[in-house]
């Protein structure tokens, strides 16, 4: 008698019960593997079926049994390892770049990874401080057609945006389109950035990806900035919030108890200088910009700019407008 439709699926259906059904604590025996597979409307036979597990797992799947009066077999190892699932749930949970929407398929399709008991481990909800989600669905294709273009050495247009305070979205530029060679992508604080070369100013840009809307792989080739000469981790020392300035040496001092923090974000390779009275002091290249002064201003007077003297005087000016706005609002003023 010929076999029905459902009988020539039969393998491909015994291997999708024993990686969704299956791991080291939740074995299945044969007969167990027989009902699953009436549910799909597959007859089987118990020599058949043991013939089949043989066959898939000498085609690769890692199948195991756990010997008894009742044989019972379950998948060991499989391509991810559940630490290794839960390690990426949390990364995508976590991640401000990714919508609540994307974040939900792109579990789903990790859960989909293990079985459907150990799956059950994969529902975690972290608390990650201060990260609202993105709301920019479009960002996550946004990075695939950035990264197409770069290995396709091709520009890329798109509309670059920033939020009002309704919430809305105000192009810049009046709408009008973008158009840069795309250099790299930079994870920096929970964000992407583009990093590009704008041929229209003559120099490299950074661009929030989810601030870029409509990107698309443009037909004029990219070939207009010598990539071999970019150096990223270059590009990017010095800077505090990808904000782009005057990059200029500066001499800082910061209180012991803060080593680990300066450390942290300049690398083992910064030379620490020792001095009297707990202190010790850095020289590094940074660039000037809003975020570097908000950077040393949250140590609350536990670190200071020593040099250049102009560093100084603009960090001394942003604190005293600061200062002045705050004594309009408590009516005071001045002395």
């Amino acid at each position: 008698m010929a076999s029905s439709p459902n009988q020539r699926v039969k393998l491909l259906h015994l291997q999708k019960i024993l990686l969704e059904k299956t791991d080291e604590n939740n074995p299945i025996s044969v007969p167990e593997i027989i009902i699953e597979l009436k549910k799909r409307a597959i007859h089987a036979e118990r020599k058949a079926i043991y013939t089949d597990i043989e066959i898939l797992r000498n085609n690769g799947l890692d199948i195991e049994v756990q010997k008894g009066r009742v044989p019972r077999y379950f998948i060991e190892n499989r391509q991810f390892e559940l630490p290794e699932l839960k390690l990426l749930v949390d990364a995508v949970q976590s991640s401000r770049f990714i919508t609540e929407k994307k974040s939900a398929d792109l579990i789903a399709k990790l859960s989909s990874l293990t079985s459907q008991s150990q799956a059950v481990d994969l529902k975690r909800k972290i608390f990650v401080a201060d990260r609202p989600k993105s709301f920019n669905e479009q960002s996550f294709y946004s990075v695939d057609a950035i990264h197409t273009a770069v290995n396709a050495e091709k520009k890329i247009t798109f509309k670059y945006f920033d939020y009002n305070v309704e919430k809305k979205r105000v192009f810049r530029k009046k709408g009008a389109l973008y158009e840069v060679t795309p250099i790299t992508l930079c994870w920096d604080s929970d964000k992407y950035y583009l990093i590009a070369y704008n041929a229209e100013h003559d120099e490299l840009r950074n661009y929030r990806v989810d601030r870029m809307s409509k990107v698309t792989i443009s037909e004029a080739d990219g070939n207009d900035y010598d990539r071999s000469k970019f150096n990223a981790s270059e590009h990017i020392k010095g800077m505090f919030g990808m904000y782009g300035g005057e990059v200029i040496r500066t001499t800082l001092s910061f209180e012991n108890s803060f080593v680990n923090v300066v450390l942290d974000y300049f690398g083992k390779e910064i030379n620490i200088t020792p001095k009297d009275n707990g202190i010790f002091e850095i020289t590094a290249d940074i660039t000037v910009s809003p975020v570097f002064f908000g950077w040393i201003f949250q140590f609350c007077g536990k670190a200071k700019i020593l040099s250049p003297n102009s560093l100084a005087d603009s960090m001394r000016e942003m604190i005293a407008e600061n200062a002045a706005l705050y004594n309009e609002v408590s009516g005071t003023k001045d002395t």
